[in-house]
This record gives C-alpha cells, sequence and structure tokens, in this order.
C-alpha cells in the first residue's frame, strides 16, 4: 500500500520538522501546499524530499482539497503542520501498510491528543477529538465553511489507537489570538447561511460550553489546565455569537 502525505503550511519553521519527522519512514510521498511562507518552511519541506506546491489562500477546505488533489497515490494521510504521529500511531500505520491496500475500508480514524502548557490533555472538550485523517483519496473530500472544515467520506470507517498528538498553542496569548481569529470565521460563515442567533444566545451558549467542558466531560481531572481550557472555550464561544449578532446588525468592523 503506497500512502502520501498531505500537508497545508503557512510559515512553520517551527513545526514542520517535528511533523514530517514524525512521517517520513511511512511515506512514499510528502505533498505541501503553501499559501506564501516568508521563513524556512520550503527548505525544511524540501529537506524532506516534499514536493512543493504555492496555492494563494483558497480557505482551508479548498486548500486541502488542492493538496489531495495534487498526491500520487490513492491513500492519503492528511497532517496539520502542529501535528505529529505518536509512536504507536506509527506503529499502526506501519501495519496497515505493510498488507494489501484494504478494500472494506475507506478511511481510519484516530484520537488527538493536545499538549497544552506541558500537559498532555485527555479530557474535557478536547479529547479524544477522533478525526479521520487517513483514507482513500476517491472517496473523500473536505466540506464546510471557513474554518472547522470537515471531511466527508464514502465508506466504513475503522478506529485506530495510537494517538495524533497535537502542538496547538505556545501559550494563552496566542491561545486567545487563535480564538478571535476562528471566532470571527465562524462568523462570518453562520452569516453567509441566514443564521440569527437571539440576544441571550452568547451567555447560555458559553455557560452550556463551560459546563459540557469541564463537568460532564470531565476537563477538572485535567487540573489548572483544565479550568483555564473549559473558560477559554467558553469565552469563545462567547465572542462567536457576539460577532455574529454584530454582523446581522452591521455594526461588526
Amino acid at each position: 500500500m503506497k500512502l502520501s502525505f498531505c500537508l497545508i503550511t503557512l510559515n512553520e519553521e517551527d513545526n514542520l520538522p517535528r511533523a514530517l519527522k514524525s512521517c517520513a519512514d511511512l511515506a512514499d510521498e510528502i505533498v505541501v501546499v503553501d499559501s506564501g511562507s516568508e521563513d524556512r518552511t520550503e527548505s525544511i519541506a524540501r529537506e524532506f524530499e516534499a514536493k512543493w506546491h504555492h496555492q494563494d489562500w483558497l480557505g482551508y477546505v479548498g486548500q486541502k482539497n488542492k493538496a489531495l488533489s495534487l498526491a500520487e497515490h490513492e491513500w492519503a494521510f492528511v497532517l496539520d503542520a502542529d501535528e505529529e504521529l505518536s509512536p504507536d500511531l506509527i506503529a499502526e500505520i506501519r501495519t496497515i501498510k505493510s498488507n494489501a491496500a484494504p478494500t472494506d475500508i475507506a478511511g481510519y480514524s484516530m484520537p488527538r491528543c493536545v499538549l497544552y502548557e506541558g500537559k498532555w490533555i485527555r479530557h474535557g472538550d478536547w479529547y479524544p477529538d477522533r478525526l479521520v485523517r487517513l483514507f482513500q483519496r476517491s472517496k473523500a473530500k473536505f466540506a464546510g465553511g471557513k474554518v472547522h472544515e470537515r471531511l466527508e467520506l464514502e465508506g466504513a470507517i475503522r478506529d485506530l489507537r495510537g494517538e495524533l498528538h497535537h502542538f496547538s498553542f505556545k501559550d494563552a496569548a496566542e491561545h486567545w489570538a487563535r480564538c478571535q481569529k476562528y471566532a470571527r470565521l465562524w462568523a462570518e460563515t453562520q452569516q453567509e447561511a441566514g443564521r440569527r442567533p437571539g440576544p441571550l444566545a452568547p451567555i447560555t451558549r458559553s455557560a452550556f460550553r463551560w459546563f459540557r467542558g469541564y463537568l460532564l466531560k470531565g476537563g477538572f481531572l485535567d487540573g489548572a489546565q483544565g479550568w483555564r481550557i473549559a473558560k477559554m472555550n467558553a469565552r469563545e464561544v462567547k465572542l462567536k455569537y457576539e460577532t455574529l449578532r454584530e454582523l446581522n446588525r452591521g455594526t461588526a468592523g
């Protein structure tokens, strides 16, 4: 079974070496689609003999579909630049690759685990965050809005146990900056779809998000980090709905 690893990048010199090192021994090819990096991203990709392509930003959906379209092999693994395959996941994929390509499986899902403030987060809203990342290209495409794209896959999915490691944020400031970016993109997508939330939505939605993540899903078991994640998630949800209401009123800048 031949396997293409596909990544999209923009100024990822800090993350890319870790991501590519984790998949290099499994990859029959590595495809990198970059939207205009001004750091060492390209030279790092070429050190790993990746196929380098420039593509002006099409949005997350368009950019990832572009990467898939450039892959040579039927089976692909979509890897974000701030992720890496864990040793257990590498071993599972190596076993899959050692056999003939399965005909009864369209894709494989795996849990994603975030390293946050030096701690692996295994409770709350962020875990297990199971995602399909290994799949047949002919049966898959990315869809969705401007943020939080989803993979649409035709066929059976098998679960893997090995984790995909995610190195999302360097600090609280970067975390909040990402929340603000995604909240705006989410609100723009929802406005375009005609969604009009009521005046209490920012409060009720954010309160439920905190309650679900911290209490129902056991975020408190992750200690101080679990508390900060739940609080930041709730803050982001509040901002999403506030921004959407401002856009609907025509007052958002």
